[in-house]
């Protein structure tokens, strides 16, 4: 009689090794090992392989690195997504592709669940538990590292006891993950926030202060929010990406140090490495200085901070976010141009910008030849600009009970106690 299967996110390292096996064991489920290709520079085919060594009675790999940049990454950068002002999104952005292509797989096959190696303290058990929910309700979800309470010398002594294959027994200095969009590192020596992270944190960018003594300008061009050019060759999404991660770390940019609001309850040190994330979002940035005009960029900043929340917390499939899309693609029509970085001992710089949709205009900047500003209209604009705080000061400020309001600068400072 054949047996049920279940979609396992399979990444080839210990916990879903031994997943596979304690699945098989516990749910009397055969186990279909999924993994993709985000850019996280493995032999993906050396991991199916393995997971099939490790009891799968299937395994599937797939390169989805273009879906990952054109549909996800891309669009975050559009929004200007940064959660809390610092993190580029990278793993969060990977977890509702990964889970979509998961239900595909188990669609399929015809399995009825499908299954996950994130812990019950992370982020990433509800990025991967909330999009199985809202797009294939009827899967099983099943979680085992949340599932079991094994210590890692127990986890490995039941790997050894099934002949499960483990490249590494001693104990990871941190937990790493990452793809195209940058590297998320945490734990070990990294949870005391005031110790600085050693050498060894970082694998795509220099020191700074090793970094070359000279700097190196970029030129990035974007079509409606999208780049499309580095230095004037027009490439794909993931090779600009991978060749700007090169440069950039060269330089020593892109690294980041948070306190970050788990969505769980708890703040945790996260260590991010992400040299092209940073430069792309510091250049498009820039040209939204030069084509959005005041009301639009200012409003766009609360979508950035909604948007970001909303793929930090595992809500990439919601309607809220195919709302705030619609008003991204609408919002970024004019935004196209070419930006210069400056990239120098782990700064990124905006060195010059330009765009056939530039709202900024010389002959009205300029106080040189060529001037057509009406200097003589910002008179009544001043008059009419003040008449409001100018009618409350004469009429109650300086003419209310008691005499009115003292005019002075306002302070926050407490009075001093006369008696000290």
């Amino acid at each position: 009689m054949a047996r049920d299967k279940v979609v396992l996110a399979y990444s080839g390292g210990l916990d879903t090794s031994v997943a596979v096996k304690w699945i098989d064991e516990t749910y009397g489920l055969d186990v279909i090992a999924y993994t993709c290709d985000l850019g996280q520079g493995q032999d993906i085919e050396a991991i199916r392989e393995k997971a099939l060594r490790t009891g799968a009675v299937e395994a599937i790999a797939e390169d989805v690195r273009n879906l990952f940049v054109d549909y996800f990454a891309f669009p975050s950068l559009m929004a200007g997504a940064l959660y809390e002002g610092k993190y580029p999104l990278a793993t969060a952005l990977g977890r509702p592709l990964i889970a979509q292509r998961m239900i595909q797989v188990a669609r399929d096959h015809g399995a009825v669940a499908v299954a996950h190696g994130c812990t019950g303290k992370g982020n990433d058990q509800v990025r991967f538990d909330v999009t199985f929910q809202t797009l294939a309700p009827d899967l099983k979800i099943i979680a085992p590292v949340r599932e079991w309470k094994w210590t890692r010398t127990e986890e490995l002594k039941y790997a050894a006891d099934h002949g499960i294959e483990v490249e590494a027994t001693k104990e990871k200095i941190f937990s790493t993950d990452q793809n195209l969009w940058g590297r998320s590192i945490e734990a070990g020596i990294l949870e005391d926030p005031w110790v600085e992270p050693p050498p060894e944190t970082f694998q795509w960018s220099v020191d700074p202060k090793d970094a070359p003594d000279e700097p190196e300008v970029v030129e990035l061009t974007f079509e409606q929010g999208r780049p499309v050019a580095l230095n004037g060759v027009e490439t794909d999404g993931a090779p600009l990406i991978e060749k700007l991660n090169q440069i950039a770390g060269k330089h020593g940019v892109g690294r980041i140090d948070h306190i970050e609001n788990r969505l769980v309850g708890i703040k945790s040190r996260e260590i991010y490495e992400a040299p092209a994330a940073q430069v792309l979002h510091e250049a498009h940035r820039e040209i939204e200085f030069l084509t959005l005009s005041k009301e639009a960029l200012r409003f766009k900043t609360q979508v950035s901070q909604t948007y970001a929340d909303l793929i930090y917390n595992g809500l990439w499939f919601s309607a809220l976010h195919q709302d705030l899309m619609a008003f991204v693609a609408s919002n970024q029509q004019y935004v196209s141009g070419v930006a210069r970085i400056k990239l120098f001992k782990g700064m990124a710089s905006i060195v010059g910008r330009k765009s056939e949709h530039s709202l900024y205009r010389h002959e009205l900047a300029t106080y040189e030849e060529g001037d057509q500003y009406d200097a003589t209209a910002a008179l009544g604009f001043i008059t009419i600009h003040g008449l409001g705080q100018k009618t409350q000061a004469q009429h109650q400020m300086l003419k209310g009970p008691g005499g009115g309001r003292r005019m002075e600068l306002p302070s926050i400072i407490p009075p001093r106690d006369p008696r000290s």
